[in-house]
């Protein structure tokens, strides 16, 4: 049996008969390259990992506190202005690896403020660290549809995409389970695990340079300003993008499951269990949201705005009646509501790859994605302004959301039809 027959023979189990030998080899190449930066993706998780790391090198709570919304509205909002000069390129795979290359010097820079710093100059330095990997995971992100749209055939990207998020899961997992135990401690530890991310990003980018990319026309149009434009042409594309909005609640929900679950005694226990509980979601549902979404990824947004409200309701409902305060209970919540998060993502990219016009595929993710960055911004402010009433009340909105979110998905055409 030669390499070649191998590698198809991989692929066709893993994602589907492949149309060349080529996407074989490519489809192989996206696995490992996104496998690598999902898992530095979780070594370096601002929600959890460099807030808890700054907070114990002595940092302003202004500064920790500054790291998630960065990061995540960092990531989103430049992406338009990103896609005009990607639509001049005709290798575009290296703008992916630009981005993951940016990512892992910004990486590398946490760990090393984290061995050398303290107090407001370890937070300044994680800020403006974090300021370039959100500018860098911008330009992987308007990059990376493009790229997969023209090297893995229609039928097949889901479960690329889902793969690798299931097996970055099983590893970040199994970090999780290294910090619950105990047997690793101390700061210097995670900035040993900030480290590997920049290297698995580094690995990334040289495996994902060696994708055989069809050239791309460049256009010198600039599409990328045609924000409103899009919306006002596309309705079903305006449909997707106010979908993934209402969606955009299952990112912003998390820490008020950590509120509820905050008056437990166990203190780190039950945050380890959290943190057990979203790789455990990520690991069993990514792969499986992927092969759905290959057949409708219409009906996966759908359904996971139905269970991401049910999940925020069995949190609000295991409050109400006491149990919020047992060590199981918030995180197996927490766990419906990931397994939701994750089809969401699943749904939402390979809705948008299917659905685009091949020669203006980077530019309806960076407007979409550029939209959402605003829309991550109102929901919130949505959330903050409940929150003050409580962590119940801000779930209550944000179910209601996802259920109409949920409902909007539903009405979408389906783009994988044809």
């Amino acid at each position: 049996m030669t390499d070649e027959t191998v590698v198809e023979e991989a692929f066709e189990n893993l994602a589907g008969e492949p149309e060349t030998k080529a996407e074989a080899r490519n489809g192989l190449r996206h696995m490992a390259s996104l496998t690598m930066t999902k898992v530095a993706d979780g070594l370096i998780d601002p929600k959890l990992v460099l807030s808890y790391l700054l907070n114990a090198l002595g940092a302003p709570v202004f500064l920790v506190s500054a790291l998630v919304p960065i990061r995540e509205a960092g990531a989103l909002l430049p992406q338009i202005l990103l896609a005009t000069r990607l639509e001049r390129m005709k290798a575009r795979r290296f703008m992916w690896v630009a981005g993951s290359v940016g990512q892992g010097v910004a990486a590398a820079a946490i760990a090393l403020a984290a061995v050398t710093l303290e107090g407001v100059a370890a937070g300044w330095a994680f800020v403006g660290a974090i300021a370039l990997l959100a500018l860098s995971r911008a330009a992987a992100s308007v990059s990376y549809k493009d790229v997969l749209g023209k090297t893995v055939g229609k039928s097949r990207r889901g479960a690329v995409t889902g793969f690798a998020g299931s097996a970055s899961a099983a590893l970040v997992f199994v970090y999780a389970l290294l910090l619950v135990s105990g047997l690793v401690e101390g700061t210097v530890v995670l900035a040993i695990a900030i480290a590997l991310a920049a290297v698995l990003w580094g690995m990334a980018a040289i495996l994902f340079s060696t994708l055989e990319e069809p050239p791309s026309d460049p256009n010198g149009e600039n599409k990328g300003l045609r924000m409103f434009g899009l919306l006002r042409e596309d309705k079903t594309f305006a449909r997707f993008v106010a979908a993934r909005g209402f969606l955009t609640v299952t990112s912003l929900a998390p820490p008020y499951f950590v509120l509820l679950a905050g008056d437990n005694e166990s203190g780190l226990g039950t945050l380890g269990a959290l943190v057990i509980a979203s790789s455990a979601a990520s690991f069993l549902s990514s792969y499986a949201w992927g092969r759905f979404s290959d057949k409708s990824s219409r009906l996966v947004l759908a359904t996971a705005g139905l269970v991401a409200a049910a999940a925020m309701a069995l949190a609000i409902m295991l409050h109400l009646v006491g149990l919020s305060a047992t060590i199981w209970a918030i995180p197996a919540a927490l766990f419906l509501l990931m397994i939701a998060y994750h089809g969401v993502r699943q749904g939402r990219s390979t809705y948008l790859v299917d659905m685009s016009p091949e020669d203006s595929r980077a530019v309806y993710a960076a407007t979409a994605n550029t939209l959402i960055g605003g829309l991550l911004l109102v929901s919130g402010a949505f959330g903050g302004v409940l929150s003050f009433i409580g962590p119940v009340a801000a779930l209550t909105g944000f179910a209601i959301l996802a259920v109409t979110g949920g409902l909007i998905a539903l009405g979408l055409e389906e783009a994988e039809a044809n």
